[in-house]
């Protein structure tokens, strides 16, 4: 079991979901999240004044997903998330050690 977490622009939240939902990803957590990259933000004229906006707003995407599924999940991701721009984002991959569902009390790959 993995969770791929993804950081991507908030305007492509749907097209990432459906994307997952195509290739039978059903659930997945999203937070609002701020930071920069190689960006290191960018400067925005407010009421005629220049000010630097140093955190960027982003949205975290997370899915826990079987081993075997997570190549498909990063395709999916990274072709539904890419603008071709500076600020598209990153997806990184982490082992899921033990899972529970708490209504049922099933665990590791019968809890995703």
């Amino acid at each position: 079991m993995k969770i791929v977490m993804a950081i991507i622009k908030p305007f492509k939240l749907e097209e990432v979901r459906d994307a997952l939902t195509g290739i039978g990803v059903h659930g997945l957590t999203v937070t609002e999240v701020k930071g920069y990259g190689r960006q290191k933000g960018h400067t925005e004229i407010y009421r005629g004044a220049e000010y630097a906006v140093s955190f960027l707003p982003k949205l975290k995407v997370e899915v826990a997903v079987a081993a075997d599924q997570v190549a498909k999940v990063v395709e999916a991701i990274t072709a539904s998330a890419k603008t071709g721009q500076i600020g598209d984002g990153k997806i990184f991959v982490f082992p899921i050690d033990h899972a529970v569902r708490i209504r049922t009390g099933e665990t590791d790959a019968d809890a995703l």
